[in-house]
């Protein structure tokens, strides 16, 4: 999968592993993934998807933490959590949401199959032991986008590995280097910059 990777991921890690610090930036993160994905869904969708969408992300936070605190890069932690999420927008229809096509699950379910295993994280319950106590907000869904789904959001092509675009052009692997200088502030919603290209 294509993802980003730059000083503001850094930061979010920082915050996101910091006492304290760690349950605003999870809020701050929370709604701007939740406002990503939403602008990519039929504006009559959005509203009803919110909850849902605000109440998963909360929990794929945790996720990110456990990877982690298992090793894995940032990338790769990251990454996961992003799986996670086509895996819930494949089972709700939300094919226009999704940044792989369904027949890459496997390729990407594999690589982090031990992780998945441990957790209990599958295509149909992909928060596993991530799952809250009391359950995620319900949303419709739309199953018949996946008659003949169309991804039109979806980068196909990249299921071999965590592939990381950097200002320097495109890295292939594990993901750059953590930076010596990491200021939490520098996190979406701890400062004044722009959260858009966070995610």
């Amino acid at each position: 999968m294509k993802i980003r990777q730059n000083l503001r991921h850094w930061a979010a890690k920082k915050a996101l592993t910091t006492p304290v610090v760690g349950e605003f930036a999870t809020e701050k993160l929370v709604d701007m993934h939740t406002d990503i994905f939403l602008g990519k869904a039929h504006e009559a969708r959005r509203e009803e998807r919110r909850a849902h969408l605000d109440d998963f992300f909360d929990a794929t936070m945790d996720t990110y933490v456990a990877a982690l605190e298992a090793g894995m890069p940032e990338a790769e932690a990251r990454e996961i959590t992003h799986v996670q999420a086509n895996f819930d927008f494949f089972n709700h229809g939300w094919t226009e949401m999704m940044e792989i096509p369904a027949d890459e699950f496997e390729a990407h379910f594999r690589r982090y199959e031990s992780f998945f295993k441990r957790h209990g994280i599958t295509v149909d319950d992909p928060l596993g032991a991530f799952r809250p106590p009391g359950g995620i907000a319900e949303a419709p869904a739309t199953p018949e986008k996946l008659d003949d789904p169309e991804y039109e959001n979806a980068i196909a092509g990249f299921a071999d590995d965590v592939y990381v675009d950097t200002p320097e052009g495109q890295f292939v692997g594990r993901g750059t280097d953590e930076p010596a200088d990491v200021d939490v502030s520098q996190a979406p919603g701890m400062g004044d910059a722009d959260e858009t290209n966070a995610d």
